[in-house]
């Protein structure tokens, strides 16, 4: 299937490691030019010399979400280095292990504030905006890994307002999804630390998946590119968990 993306001007934020820089390298290897951001530089910069072996155009500013005028400034910047912004992905996350204060500072506000800086740009997208929400199965079910935190409660907001915006921006030209992971592993993740450090737990979660693993980022990426991708050009709205089955619902 040919996805259209070539040529596509995408920004994705969180984009240094796991799932937001297997989302990034995927656009990139579809023919997309994109803009990546996150709060630490190196890491950051590795990852934009990998990009740039695909050959397209690849912006790369080290930023912290939680700052306003910081995160609004990258779209902005993004979208006169890229020429225009196409493709919005928002994946940053302070993680389960945040408090209350911290998700709503790092994974709420960074994602509105984004979402309304990005949509002058993508309205005027001569392929149509898109923006695709990275969520969690977390934000849809209570049970273990979940339970009564911050993460997963935050997240069902995010998936909230990003349905809203799914039915109330396609009169601009923009399309928005989420999608859910379930648990995904990769080096240097929370995954694979309660590998090591909580193997009962891990193997407990493990074991609940039907497809008898946890994902990897790249599973997660090719359902990310495709919702944002012109072949999906007659969806918005929806919150696709990408989970091996690990959710028990219809």
């Amino acid at each position: 299937m040919e996805l259209g993306l070539r040529g596509a001007k995408v920004v994705v934020t969180g984009a240094s490691r796991g799932i937001g820089r297997a989302i990034a390298h995927t656009f990139a290897d579809e023919g997309a030019d994109v803009a990546i951001c996150a709060r630490s530089p190196e890491p950051l910069a590795e990852a934009a010399r990998e990009l740039r072996a695909a050959g397209g155009t690849v912006v790369h500013q080290a930023v912290d979400v939680t700052d306003d005028a910081g995160i609004r400034g990258f779209v902005d910047h993004a979208a006169r280095e890229l020429g225009g912004v196409d493709v919005l992905v928002s994946n940053v996350s302070a993680g389960g292990g945040a408090t209350w204060q911290q998700s709503y500072e790092t994974d709420l506000m960074p994602f509105v504030r984004i979402a309304e800086q990005a949509q002058p740009h993508l309205a005027a997208s001569r392929r149509g905006g898109a923006i695709v929400l990275i969520s969690t199965t977390s934000a849809l079910h209570t049970g273990p890994p979940s339970g009564a935190g911050a993460y997963g409660a935050v997240k069902a907001a995010m998936n909230q307002h990003a349905a809203a915006l799914g039915r109330s921006l396609p009169s601009e030209g923009i399309r928005v999804n989420t999608v859910s992971p379930g648990p995904v592993e990769f080096e240097g993740g929370g995954w694979a630390r309660r590998r090591e450090n909580a193997p009962d737990f891990y193997e407990r979660i493990r074991s609940s998946i039907p497809m008898g693993r946890l994902g990897a980022p790249e599973e997660i990426a090719r359902t990310v590119v495709f919702l944002a991708s012109p072949a999906a050009s007659f969806t918005t709205g929806v919150n696709v968990a990408v989970d091996g089955g690990f959710l028990d619902q219809v």
